[in-house]
């Protein structure tokens, strides 16, 4: 078992999670819209926070996707930016975390 199996099967666990999601979301859009003008504009409404979600979940993907990249290439707790180990409590709060908390502060981040 490797060193970062645990957090290997939580992101994994998460990332089908999102892109489930991101499949009910993306069903929603494609959903027409009502005749009915006044419904109508409620619907483009909803279809506004529908692209919000839909965007704030492809990210999280994109970031738990390059998160098991570093896992799968021994990378994984070495921050991107300077190199130096990303800490323990970090990892643990965001897992998909490719900085360390001085270079995430620092604005040296690259997201």
């Amino acid at each position: 078992m490797s060193k970062h199996e645990t957090v290997r099967v939580q992101l994994e666990d998460q990332l089908a999670r999102l892109l489930k999601r991101v499949g009910v979301i993306e069903s929603d859009q494609r959903r027409p819209h009502q005749r009915d003008a006044p419904e109508q504009a409620v619907e483009r409404e909803n279809d506004e926070v529908l692209d919000e979600l839909d965007e704030m979940t492809l990210g999280e993907v994109r970031r738990i996707r390059a998160a098991l990249g570093r896992i799968a290439d021994g990378t994984y707790g070495a921050c991107s930016t300077c190199g130096r180990a990303i800490g323990k409590e970090r990892l643990a709060a965001m897992p998909s975390a490719h900085t360390c908390l001085i270079c995430s502060t620092e604005g040296r981040e690259n997201a």
